[in-house]
């Protein structure tokens, strides 16, 4: 037994965990960021980093300090009722529901749709589909394996072929970003646009779901002490962390140097194959069709295994490992048909709804010893949260028919103007500081009553 990882087994379990969180969708959003942000897009990095690599990091603080072995156990300290709910609700959006099928959507929709005949787009991501979800099983039925897999092979070939390209356009920048007039949303509150931008990575979640990973890659190196297995998962969590800041901020700023060369995409997808396509032709589309794929892949692995391990964990009765992770990989190659766009929407209010519960937990883990992890804090905390959240949820979901029902769509959004911090899409902040007074003075009033 040892007390700590040495300098090379971080470095390998650095890589590990960034090449789980870094998928396709951490390649195109800073892209069409910067478009968006243009001279801003400083400002609106910094934002982006806090929700896409600050929260993630404070996620796997949160599991390694509270010694939780994963979500279910974290997310206990409020109930157990709590737990089940939140622990497969979050699984299944990262999972199944929209993260998985999305992988394999923006690897079809980036790297190789433009590649091919218009007519027969349908049919061919149905091919690729199942190729690539194949694949994907190939590696997750061997869960034991996932640090050689991803930290040793698939990530350092996707970091190379990123880096091909993101050399050249550094070198050969295609614009002046300073000149670039930032769209209304990022020249009003650009930091907040980045920060909300963040959320559509969805590694505050992923963080959640893949701590238990960490913890077991790092405990199958050695580590067994739970304060030694904490601190050695939050030092890889920094080294990954700096990767993603670095590459998230060079994303951004080829993004906003594009302009002037290609115009402001649809999305950054279709930003990132222009790209591409402008310093190496017909190879760029092959090269970022590779760059795509195995971001994509490496994180589908992840989420598969994380998926199934859980599953297995909290319902060992239903299915074994094996067969939840076939079950997964097809449910997910199914909803990938559907289309990257359809995806996306759909999973804007799921996002509006489980981010704040993410947040506010962490927060809650974070700060636990200054109240004693006391439940009845994390009840009232997370209990108002969570009103404040379903407030959210509902004003995404009619968002999506307020042309069919607009006098409703107003009435809602009214309402949930009226919550502070609303019109920065943090209107849970404040229920969340009420729950935790509120939890804190009924400790207060019980610890009075035992002294009596």
């Amino acid at each position: 037994m040892i007390k700590k990882l040495n300098f090379k087994q971080t470095i390998t379990v650095a890589s590990m965990l960034f090449g789980l969180f870094f998928g396709a969708g951490n390649l195109i959003f800073p892209v069409s960021m910067g478009q968006n942000a243009g001279s801003q897009s400083w400002a609106a990095a910094i934002g982006f980093c806090v929700t896409g690599v600050g929260l993630p990091l404070l996620g796997i603080a949160a599991l390694a300090i509270s010694r939780s072995s994963g979500l279910f156990d974290l997310s206990s300290l409020v109930s157990k009722g709590y737990a089940y709910f939140f622990t497969v609700a979050l699984y299944l959006t990262i999972g199944p529901l929209f993260a998985i099928p999305r992988t394999a959507t923006v690897s079809f929709q980036v790297g190789v749709a433009p590649l091919l005949p218009g007519e027969n787009q349908q049919v061919a991501l149905g091919i690729f589909s199942i190729l690539f979800f194949a694949v994907v099983l190939f590696f997750s039925l061997k869960p034991h394996g996932i640090l050689d897999w991803i930290g040793k092979i698939l990530n350092p070939i996707f970091l190379t072929f990123l880096a091909i390209l993101v050399i050249v356009a550094l070198i050969h920048p295609m614009g002046d970003m300073s000149v670039v007039k930032p769209s209304s949303e990022y020249a009003a509150h650009t930091f907040f646009a980045g920060f909300l931008e963040g959320y559509n990575t969805m590694d505050v979640l992923a963080s959640l779901a893949f701590g238990v990973i960490l913890v077991d890659v790092v405990r199958g190196l050695g580590v067994k002490e739970p304060q030694d297995t904490a601190l050695s998962a939050i030092k890889s969590g920094l080294y990954s962390s700096a990767m993603m800041v670095g590459i998230y901020v060079v994303l951004t700023i080829i993004g906003s140097q594009s302009v002037d060369v290609i115009g402001v995409s649809s999305d950054g997808g279709t930003a990132l194959f222009k790209i591409a396509q402008h310093y190496f032709g017909t190879f760029g589309g092959v090269l970022l069709g590779i760059i795509i794929t195995v971001a994509c892949a490496k994180t589908a692995i992840g989420l598969i295994t994380s998926l199934s391990t859980t599953f297995t964990s909290l319902f060992p009765r239903v299915m074994t490992y094996n067969r939840w992770a076939i079950l997964f990989t097809i449910i997910s190659a199914s909803i990938a048909n559907a289309g990257l766009n359809a995806i996306i929407t759909v999973s804007v209010p799921a996002l509006s709804f489980l981010y704040p519960l993410a947040i506010a937990l962490i927060i809650l883990a974070l700060c636990g010893k200054l109240f004693h992890y006391r439940t009845s804090v994390f009840v009232w905390g997370i209990g108002l949260t969570t009103a404040s959240a379903t407030l959210t949820l509902l004003v995404s979901i009619v968002g999506l028919f307020k042309a069919q029902v607009p006098a409703v769509y107003n009435a809602v959004s009214a309402l949930n103007r009226l919550q502070p911090l609303s019109q920065y899409g943090m209107g849970w902040i404040v229920p969340l500081i009420v729950g935790v007074i509120i939890g804190a003075s009924l400790r207060t009033k019980s610890s009075q009553k035992k002294e009596k």
